[in-house]
């Protein structure tokens, strides 16, 4: 389709950017091109912020975007700016923190407003073409601020250098180590299940209410909370989130994986956006979860949302695509939804007891249309209707395939194609899981594949890390996806046996703390030592849509100074950990991840060695039970090269040993007893 317009953005690679290469307004990427201009012109500098599944950024773009005698306004007094923020989520995190300075609240599509260097004074998320919602309209808005910096620019700059010290000094945390004994101990591992339990929902599951995210880090806090005390209210509670979201419209009934977040209470109506990381993080959830209850039902939302990731997100190399987009057609949720005659059409006499099971209406449970929404659990909903759990099963199994043959010719949403190395990373972790619990070698080949392209297409010759690739490796990466990348190969280690998974981790390690410490403090920055276009290094420490990067190196550092005798490590481990003190107590919905490493270093970590020719077979059944916190190291012989390995000689037989809180017991033979051992061991 032809079009007048075609800016800057048409010459890059992503999908978010090139979907307002043909705006009228004058877009440019990031870069000195447009500062420079700016700085030549006299002019503030407009960024704006967003990414390709957000419902809210296509609204402001078809509403203000493409509306030339809009573009024109911005063109005249502006310097324009379009980034994906999963391109650069470095300048989301700065700008997206200068914008809660400034208005108390953020989201997306974020527009802020910045001086020639940089520095922000101004800035909003969505603007209406027309006053509405309370909210200034969009060009009420830019003539406002164009006005500013033309008649008080001493006082917008002003405004700009006290926001960017202010942005400065709030980083710079974590110099000091609480002093409080109290902080890796039970007390404090009761106060945060409390905190939590205080904040569920009792009746929908989740945590706080509407919108509702999934907080799978929360979730796993429980399990494991459960695991160690034997409470069931916090079994319950997780559980009854899992549970939840499961039978609700935030997953996708029929073609499996979940939607970002629920717009209600009950887990029915999500912005229809399906990002990888939150399928990734809900795979690892349900496993845990199946591996703590035995519940089946956990395996089949594994394998459907393994199906969907394969499906639909995989390329054909084995990277793991970004995100589909809520909206198909220009409607958000077009592609997921039913109206009552298309089922009825599609499945005849079946009709009734599809819509009965989905609540599916004339009327519709949304919007005027039906979100596919189970009402009661399987086994209630057959027991009322006296009929068998497995026929009925088949039968809705039927009844879903061909409603999704429908389906698929239906006109999709906007695929963002773009490969993440950090979240291609956690999906790389749940392929493992998702292998250990459901024992399908599928699962684990498409883990190793992964692997081989991100260490194949995201560092080059010199070392050099990437963060995300689309054609070609773009981006410095950031610290999360160098720890998510460690994580994952710690994992795969673990299953596999390969120590070339290990040695990766390894490098990537020295690497990450030769480039990315703060000799003031023990955390990391979020970007790399030789990375210049930022005005502040930040250093990210809450959990948010995915984990915290400096919980997660905490982690890291912890499991190989145990796996490579590395106290320095472990000491750097407990120094970032106890830097943010209590805070992890009192908001621990927060610092999930922060959580479960107090956890970890109360309970301790089973550090297990299996040696003798039937390793693999032990192996491989030890990792199928629910040992939350655990190094596992599995091979033929001893290895004195590896501390964990070294002088385990179990004869003819093959040894299990188990090693914690710096002593070791004397080897068993099967994994019966080392589950004894490890719930008796404290």
């Amino acid at each position: 389709m032809s079009t007048p317009f075609t800016n800057r953005l048409s010459k890059e690679t992503s999908p978010y950017l090139l979907q307002h290469a043909h705006n009228p307004v004058d877009w440019y990427p990031w870069g000195t091109e447009a500062f420079e201009r700016a700085r030549k012109e006299d002019k503030p500098v407009l960024v704006s912020i967003g990414y390709a599944a957000c419902h809210w950024c296509h609204v402001m773009e078809r509403e203000s975007f493409e509306n030339e005698a809009t573009a024109a306004i911005m063109n005249e007094h502006f310097i324009n700016i379009k980034i994906d923020r999963e391109e650069r989520p470095d300048l989301d995190h700065i700008y997206m923190d200068a914008l809660q300075a400034i208005s108390g609240s953020g989201g997306w599509p974020l527009n802020i407003f910045l001086t020639p260097d940089a520095k922000p004074f101004y800035g909003g998320t969505y603007f209406p073409p027309v006053r509405a919602y309370n909210r200034a309209s969009w060009t009420e808005t830019l003539v406002g601020v164009q006005q500013a910096w033309k008649e008080r620019k001493h006082e917008v700059i002003a405004q700009a250098e006290n926001l960017t010290a202010h942005m400065q000094t709030s980083n710079a945390f974590g110099a000091k180590s609480s002093d409080d004994p109290n902080l890796i101990s039970l007390e404090t591992l009761q106060k945060m299940a409390a905190t939590i339990l205080q904040q569920a929902d009792t009746t929908w599951g989740g945590f706080g209410k509407a919108p509702k995210f999934p907080q799978s880090f929360t979730i796993l806090f429980l399990l494991r909370h459960y695991h160690f005390t034997k409470e069931e209210i916090a079994l319950r509670q997780a559980l009854l989130s899992l549970d939840k979201m499961m039978q609700g419209g935030i997953y996708d009934q029929l073609g499996g994986g979940f939607a970002r977040y629920s717009t209600d209470n009950e887990w029915l109506a999500p912005h229809f956006e399906k990002m990888l990381y939150d399928n990734a993080l809900l795979i690892v959830a349900y496993a845990e979860a199946y591996q703590l209850t035995g519940k089946v039902v956990y395996l089949q939302v594994i394998e459907e949302t393994m199906s969907f990731i394969k499906r639909e997100m995989l390329s054909s190399d084995g990277g793991f695509y970004a995100a589909l987009d809520a909206d198909s057609e220009g409607v958000e949720g077009k592609f997921y939804t039913w109206a009552a005659s298309e089922v009825d059409e599609l499945l005849g006499e079946d009709a009734d007891l599809f819509k009965k099971f989905y609540g599916v209406s004339q009327e519709g449970n949304w919007e005027h249309t039906n979100i596919l929404w189970v009402q009661k659990p399987l086994e209630i909903f057959c027991a009322e209707q006296a009929c068998s759990i497995d026929e009925f099963s088949d039968w809705l199994l039927r009844c879903k395939e061909k409603l999704m043959s429908s389906r698929s010719k239906r006109i999709r949403p906007l695929l963002d194609d773009k490969i993440i190395l950090g979240w291609n990373a956690l999906m790389n972790k749940a392929c493992t899981k998702a292998y250990v619990v459901t024992r399908q070698s599928a699962y684990l080949e498409l883990a190793i594949g992964n692997m081989e392209f991100l260490l194949r297409q995201f560092v080059d010759k010199d070392g050099h890390w990437h963060h995300v690739f689309k054609k070609e490796a773009r981006h410095p990466a950031f610290l999360d996806d160098l720890a998510y990348l460690v994580d994952a190969l710690l994992n795969l280690f673990e299953v596999t046996g390969d120590p070339k998974w290990l040695h990766q981790a390894i490098i990537l390690t020295n690497h990450i703390v030769s480039n990315f410490s703060d000799p003031a403090s023990p955390f990391f920055y979020y970007t790399h030592q030789g990375q210049t276009d930022v005005i502040v290094r930040k250093k990210e420490v809450y959990d948010g849509a995915v984990p915290s990067s400096n919980a997660l190196m905490a982690k890291i550092l912890h499991h190989l100074s145990l796996l490579l005798d590395k106290p320095d490590w472990g000491l750097h481990s407990r120094q970032m950990t106890e830097a943010l003190g209590m805070a992890i107590v009192r908001y621990p919905g927060s610092f999930g991840n922060w959580a479960c490493l107090l956890q970890e270093y109360f309970y301790g970590t089973a550090e297990i060695s299996v040696v003798g020719k039937d390793f693999n077979i032990l192996k491989n059944s030890i990792l199928y039970n629910y040992i939350p916190y655990r190094l596992l190291l599995a091979a033929p012989a001893p290895d004195s090269k590896s501390p964990l390995l070294r002088g385990k000689d179990p004869g003819e037989k093959t040894g299990i040993w188990l090693c914690k809180n710096y002593a070791c017991l004397p080897p068993v033979d099967t994994v019966e007893d080392l589950m004894s051992l490890i719930d008796n061991v404290k």
